[in-house]
This record gives C-alpha cells, structure tokens and sequence, in this order.
C-alpha cells in the first residue's frame, strides 16, 4: 500500500479553519480587557502578600541584629503571546479509499516583566529612623486609630510616663501609670470628649493643641478626665493643652510626648520574637521572648511564633536561619499590630525615589 498527499478537500480546510478560530475565541476571553480584573486582583494580592513577608522578615532579622533591607516593587508590564496553528492531511489508497485528518492547536503565554527597587539613600533612611510625629499620630487617634494600641505601639513615654523599652540587655517593662493612662485614653477617645486641632501663638507660629472637654459627657467619662489629669500631672480647671515632643512637660498645660521611629518600632516588636531558646544561649539573638518562656512584667504589643514544621494556618509566615516565623491567623490583636505597623509605612516621609537603582526581571 502507497500513501500519497490529496487534494485538500475543501470542507476538511473549512473545517480546520473554523476550529482554529473557535479555539481561539475560548482563549480571547484570557486576554484583552477582560483581562483586567484577574490580571489586577491578583498581582495587587501577590504584592500585598509579599510585602507582609518582607516586613515580617526584617522584624525577625532586627531581633538577630541583622541589617533590614527592603525593596519595592516598581512596574509590572504583562504582555501575552497567542499562537495558532492549523493542519490538514489525507491518504488515498489504490482500491479508491481515502480518509482525512485536520487538527488544530491554539496557545497564549503570559510573560511579566517585573521591575525592583531597592529602597535606599539618606532620604529613605531618614524616614526610617526619624521620630513619628505627635500630630500626625493625634490626627490618627482623632480618625479612629484606637488611642490605647496606638500610645503602646508608638510612644516612648507621656508627661515622664515611660513606656516598655528594649534593648540589648531585653526589655524593661513600663511604667504601671503609663497602660493606665492610655485605657483611660481609650474610654476619652470613644467618647469623644477629645480632639486636637491647631491654632496660631502669639508669635503667629501653628500651636498643636489638645481639648479635653468638660461638659455634656457622662460622669463616668469626667472621672476618667479626672484621674488623666491626675496621672499626667495636669492642670484641674484646664480644657486646651499644648501638645510637644519632648522628654518632660515646662509646665501644667503641656502634653509632652516621645515617639517611636519606625525602625524603634520594629525592633521593639523584634524582642517579642518568639526565638529558639538555643539561639539566646548562644548570643545570636538580643534576649527577649523565647519559644514557649513569657516575660514576666512584659506586655507583649504583637505575638510572633515560631517552629521547625513550616505551619498550616498562619496569617504570614516566613522561613529564616532553618526556623519557620508566623503571627497565627486567629490572633487578632497581632495581627491588628502588624497592620498598624505597615500603615504608619505608608505615612513616613521617605523622600523621591527618582535616580534609584532598578532590577528588571524578564520572566518567561
């Protein structure tokens, strides 16, 4: 038996022709606008979850005494490839026989291009370790930041009041006025029996000033003015003070307040770092929280855990010196933390980042 080409027959080509293009009407959907919405969700998902890690990391790192490095993600430029193909072919035979076939292939790659930025020079730097500012951290208060997570989370001290601190010899545990204080906070704050706005001085500069009302609040709400006073050593018939950063108040109508840099907040929640107890003995991690050891006296402001197993359920974890880092996904108040820190990212002056160096990867 001889095989030889035929004729294309010209409803075989037909054929051919209208499954090559039903194919490629499936794929069309794929591509184009109706892209869009699946391209978008999940590369702002991928860079959302990706950012968490890296903060995650650099606060691991940060209790290792290890340098933190961050890099954004600049462009992502997404072009897609489609391709087609259509074969028809056929054999006749010398008893008069014949057959047909046709086949057709439609294929679409996705190729991104993804472009880096490490995130460096002195403007970026200065963002990181300058001091949050009292206002803006008021005017987050005053919006609905809750005013107790945010005094713990961010303040050295209030009025002299100091604040639980960490160093390299652990962490101090603060002053038992100071966690009074900002519950009474709270209870002004929801409230509303506090705002802060500004005003000009005598000498025409802006003045950040904080109101505490005294009328139309409930008596439980006065008492709790009351005793803030008290505890911030207040003057008792004021309603406006002066907010400033500084270690003390110059008299009874000030609010002096220090703040955290992010970098301070991020080492602070490094000490909470639940770190193998081997790496403490053997001076690779500044003491603080160990796996399975509480701190006695120590709030801990986010609880950040860790095991060998890569864990199951985790809100974010992060795998760092052959040790898995994870904030548990049912522990709300860490993961409230962790929000606030990225937030107050987002907050920081870190200058342009115009003439910094990029990374393009091509992924194929």
């Amino acid at each position: 038996m001889v095989n030889v080409p035929s004729p294309m027959p010209s409803p075989i080509a037909l054929a051919a022709f209208v499954l090559a293009t039903g194919l490629t009407g499936c794929l069309h959907t794929r591509i184009g606008p109706r892209s869009l919405p699946p391209d978008r969700s999940a590369y702002s998902t991928a860079i959302a979850d990706s950012w968490k890690e890296e903060t995650l990391l650099n606060i691991v790192k940060a209790r290792y005494l290890d340098p933190p490095v961050f890099v954004d993600v600049g462009n992502i430029v997404t072009n897609y490839t489609l391709t087609q193909n259509a074969a028809v072919g056929g054999t006749i035979t010398p008893s008069g026989g014949s057959n047909a076939t046709l086949g057709a292939s439609v294929q679409i790659a996705d190729n991104p291009t993804l472009t880096y930025t490490p995130l460096t020079g002195n403007a970026y730097i200065k963002g990181l370790v300058t001091p949050l500012s009292p206002e803006l951290l008021f005017r987050a208060m005053q919006n609905g930041l809750p005013a107790d997570s945010a005094l713990f989370t961010t303040f050295i001290s209030i009025n002299g009041l100091r604040n639980q601190s960490v160093s390299l010899e652990g962490i101090t545990p603060a002053d038992p006025a100071f966690h009074r204080v900002r519950a009474l906070m709270r209870e002004i704050q929801v409230s509303g029996a506090v705002r802060l706005y500004v005003k000009e001085n005598a000498d025409k500069e802006p003045t950040r000033i904080i109101v505490l009302r005294t009328t139309d609040i409930p008596p439980e709400i006065r008492d709790d003015i009351a005793e803030l006073r008290k505890l911030l050593h207040l003057n008792a018939d004021a309603t406006e003070f002066q907010l400033t950063a500084a270690p003390l108040p110059t008299n009874d109508r000030e609010i002096a307040v220090q703040t955290r840099s992010i970098m301070e907040l991020m080492k602070n929640m490094a000490a909470q770092v639940e770190v193998p107890s081997e790496d403490i003995a053997q001076h690779r991690a500044f003491p603080g929280f160990e796996t399975g050891h509480p701190v006695p006296g120590v709030v801990p402001v986010i609880h950040i855990r860790s095991s060998k197993q890569k864990p199951d359920d985790a809100f974010i974890a992060i795998h760092y010196r052959n040790t898995w880092f994870r904030i548990d996904d049912d522990d709300l108040v860490s993961k409230a933390a962790f929000s606030e820190l990225m937030e107050l990212f987002s907050m920081i002056d870190t200058g342009s980042q115009k003439n910094q160096p990029v990374i393009t990867i091509p992924v194929h």
